[in-house]
C-alpha cells in the first residue's frame, strides 16, 4: 500500500495505482480527454497534468504510478495554465466550431472541459483545413473535422472489441483516423458494434439516429439487458418523451462490462414491425378489433371447445414471471404440452445431459476473459453471439489461441490460429477423434487423412490444446446436428480430456429459465388448438409455418406476423422495452429487465395479459419461478 496526499486528502491506495484512479477515490476531479476507465492508460492528451513534490515539471496523472509519500496538487495556477495551453492548441488543428456540432451543449468532453478552464474563445488563431466526412457506414458517422486524435476509438476497438480495424495515419496535427488501410468505414473490416461511438469524447463518431435528440442532461437514463441473444448484456436505454434515443453498453454490468454487438446497440433503432395495439378476434373469418372483455371472453370459449387439444407455446424473451403463469394457465387447461419457439434439438439435448448428470456441467462467461486458448464449433460466434466473440479475439495478441472447427467461412478466418474444415454430419466422430489423438490414443495422420485436413494443421491444434493451462470449449448450439445428444457428449469428454472448461450459447435470452419451468424446445401441434404467447420475438419463416399446422390458435404478441394474421384470437402486448421481470442467460446469470418505455394505451406487458386470462379461465394455480429453479437440473450454476 502507498500513502499519498492530493490536494490536503490523504488516502491509502494499493501499489500501482495511477494518481488519477487515486483522485478519482477521493472524488478529486482531475480533467481527461484520452483516458477511459475501460482502456488502458495512454497518457496522449496532457489534459490531466498535476503537480507533484519534488518534481521538475507537471506530471500527466493518467500514467503516473502513486508511490509512498507522494504529495500531489491539482488545483494550482501552473496547472490550469497547463490545462488552457493544451485545450488552445487542440481547438486550433481541427474544425471545432462548437454550435455546429451535434454533441454540443454538453455532451461534448471537449467543450465541457474549455468552460471547466473558463475559456470563451480561442486564445491561437485556428489553422485548419477541412477534412472529409465518412458517412458510408449503416450506424456511423465519422467527422474527421471534430477529432482530437485522442486515440480511444483505436484502443477500443483493439482493446476491447479484438476487431484492430481503426488506426492512424500521418503525424502530428495531420493525424487521420483511419479504417483498415483507408477504406471508407462503411466498406471496411468495421463490424458495426459501436463501442467507438460510446467511447469517443466529441462529435467525431455517432451514430446516425441520435444526434439532436437531446443531450444527457434532457434524457432518461434506464439499465436494462439486451435481449438480442442469450448472453443479456446490460445497457443503458436513453429515452425522451417515451420514445427510444440511443442504447450504450453499462460499463458496470457483470455479463458484458459496456460491450455491445450491432444487434444490440443498433437493430433497436431500426425496428419497423406494424405493432398491435387492440385485441382482435375471428368473425366470420376476418380478425376484428374487440375489446379486451370480448376477447377474453372468446378466448375462453374457444379454450373450453378445445379441451384435451391444446398446446402451450411460448417465446423464450418472455420473462420468467410470465413463463410461470402461462405454465399455470397451461396446468388449469389441461395443454397436453409445453412448448417453447426454439424448437432446436440440439438446445434440448444439452438439458437431457444436465438432467442425466444431475449437475452443472458448464462453465461461466468470466472464463472466458482469461482464457489462453479457445475451440470453438457449431456457431459463427461473430454473428450469432458477438460479444463473446470480443472476449476472445482482443486475448490473441497477448498470445492466446483461437481453434475453429467449422463447415464453412465464419468471422473468425482472419483472426484463427487454426481452422479445421470438418462437414457437420462427420463432427461426432471427428470429436471423438480429437480426444483420442488428445489422449495420446491416435495418429494424426490418418485422422486428418479420414477427415480431408491438413495433418500438419490437425497436430498443431492438438499440440496447442495440450500447451493450454486454460481452454475454453465455446458449443454453439442455435442450430441442430446431425446428432444432437451425441454432440453434447462428445463435446463433454473432449473438454475432460482437454482439461478444458465447456460453454454452450443454448437459445434465446430466457431458454434456461423456460427449461427450469418444463418447457420443452419442440413438439407436434397439429390439429390442437396453440395457446401461444409470443411477445415481441420475430420468428423464422420456418418456425411459423410450423407453428401454423395447429388448427387454430390464440396468439399474444406485440406485432403483425404470419401467426397473427390467422389466429382466432390476438392479444396485444408490450415489446422488451416497455416491461419488467427476470431473465436467466446461457450462463446461469439471473438477470432484471427493466421498463424503459411506456407501452401504447391499452397494451399489457405479457404478465398483465396473462393475468387477465387467467381471471377469466379461474386458473387458481400460482407457479413461483424461484420454487421450480431449485429442483431444476441446469447444465449451468445459476445465480
Amino acid at each position: 500500500m502507498a500513502k499519498i496526499t492530493i490536494d490536503g486528502k490523504v488516502i491509502d491506495v494499493e501499489n500501482g495505482t495511477t494518481v488519477l484512479n487515486a483522485a478519482r477515490q477521493l472524488e478529486i476531479d482531475i480533467p481527461t480527454l484520452c483516458d477511459h476507465p475501460e482502456l488502458t492508460p495512454y497518457g496522449g492528451c496532457r489534459m490531466c497534468l498535476v503537480e507533484v513534490e519534488n518534481a521538475r515539471t507537471l506530471q500527466p496523472s493518467c500514467t503516473l504510478p502513486v508511490t509512498d509519500g507522494m504529495v500531489v496538487r491539482t488545483d494550482t495556477e501552473k496547472v490550469h495554465e497547463a490545462r488552457k495551453f493544451v485545450l488552445s492548441m487542440i481547438f486550433s488543428e481541427r474544425n471545432h466550431f462548437c454550435p455546429y456540432c451535434q454533441v454540443s451543449g454538453g455532451d461534448c468532453e471537449l467543450q465541457n472541459s474549455a468552460y471547466n478552464e473558463g475559456m470563451t474563445h480561442w486564445p491561437i488563431q485556428p489553422n485548419w483545413h477541412p477534412y472529409p466526412v465518412d458517412a458510408s457506414h449503416p450506424f456511423i458517422i465519422l467527422e474527421h473535422n471534430r477529432c482530437i486524435l485522442c486515440r480511444r476509438c483505436v484502443r477500443a476497438c483493439g482493446e476491447l472489441v479484438g476487431n484492430f480495424t481503426l488506426g492512424f495515419e500521418e503525424r502530428g496535427a495531420n493525424s487521420t483516423l483511419v479504417a483498415d488501410l483507408g477504406l471508407p468505414l462503411g466498406e471496411s473490416s468495421c463490424i458495426g458494434c459501436g463501442t467507438c461511438v460510446q467511447v469517443c469524447p466529441t462529435g467525431a463518431l455517432i451514430d446516425r439516429w441520435s444526434a439532436y435528440q437531446g443531450k444527457v442532461v434532457d434524457v432518461e437514463s434506464t439499465n436494462t439487458i439486451c435481449m438480442g441473444c442469450s448472453i443479456g448484456c446490460g445497457i443503458d436505454v436513453l429515452t425522451r418523451d417515451n420514445r427510444l434515443v440511443r442504447i450504450e453498453g453499462d460499463w458496470k454490468a457483470e455479463v458484458n462490462h459496456g460491450l455491445l454487438c450491432d444487434i444490440g446497440r443498433f437493430n433497436p433503432m431500426l425496428e419497423e414491425r406494424e405493432r398491435i395495439l387492440t385485441p382482435m378476434v375471428k368473425v366470420d373469418g376476418k380478425l376484428k378489433a374487440s375489446t379486451w372483455e370480448d376477447a377474453l371472453k372468446a378466448a375462453s370459449e374457444k379454450i373450453s371447445s378445445n379441451s384435451g387439444k391444446i398446446t402451450g407455446v411460448a417465446s423464450t424473451r418472455v420473462s420468467l414471471e410470465a413463463l410461470a403463469k402461462f405454465k399455470d394457465i397451461c396446468a388449469a387447461v389441461k395443454a397436453n404440452s409445453l412448448l417453447t419457439t426454439e424448437d432446436c434439438q440440439a438446445v434440448s439435448a444439452i438439458y437431457h445431459k444436465a438432467a442425466r448428470d444431475g449437475k452443472p456441467f458448464e462453465a461461466k462467461i468470466e472464463d472466458l476473459y482469461e482464457a489462453d486458448c479457445y475451440l470453438t464449433f457449431g456457431e459463427d460466434l461473430t454473428k450469432d453471439h458477438q460479444v463473446l466473440s470480443f472476449f476472445a479475439k482482443r486475448r490473441l495478441p497477448e498470445g492466446a489461441k483461437l481453434i475453429q472447427i467449422v463447415e464453412k467461412e465464419t468471422g473468425f478466418d482472419n483472426f484463427a490460429t487454426t481452422t479445421l474444415n470438418v462437414n457437420q454430419k462427420s463432427l461426432v466422430d471427428f470429436l471423438a477423434d480429437l480426444n483420442n489423438l488428445l489422449s495420446g490414443s491416435g495418429n494424426a495422420n490418418e485422422v486428418a487423412q479420414k477427415y480431408n485436413l491438413d495433418s500438419g494443421l490437425l497436430q498443431e491444434t492438438v499440440d496447442d490444446l495440450r500447451a493450454s493451462n486454460n481452454t475454453v470449449i465455446l458449443f454453439g448450439s442455435r442450430k441442430d446436428f446431425h446428432d444432437n445428444d451425441q454432440i453434447v457428449e462428445a463435446a463433454v469428454e473432449l473438454a475432460k480430456a482437454a482439461k478444458a472448461k465447456i460453454l454452450s450459447t443454448k437459445g434465446n435470452i430466457n431458454s434456461v429459465g423456460a427449461a427450469a419451468l418444463g418447457y420443452e424446445a419442440s413438439g407436434d401441434l397439429s390439429g390442437n388448438l396453440a395457446l401461444m404467447v409470443l411477445g415481441d420475438e420475430e420468428l423464422s419463416q420456418c418456425t411459423e409455418q410450423k407453428f401454423n399446422k395447429a388448427a387454430s390458435s390464440i396468439v399474444f404478441s406485440s406485432y403483425v406476423s404470419a401467426l397473427t394474421v390467422v389466429a382466432d384470437v390476438v392479444f396485444p402486448v408490450a415489446n422488451w422495452l416497455e416491461q419488467n421481470g427476470h431473465f436467466i442467460n446461457f450462463d446461469g446469470h439471473i438477470l432484471e429487465e427493466k421498463a424503459a418505455l411506456l407501452a401504447p394505451e391499452g397494451v399489457f406487458s405479457n404478465l398483465e395479459a396473462l393475468e387477465k386470462l387467467s381471471a377469466v379461465l379461474g386458473a387458481a394455480g400460482n407457479i413461483k419461478w424461484e420454487d421450480e429453479l431449485k429442483a431444476f437440473a441446469s447444465p449451468v450454476a445459476i445465480a
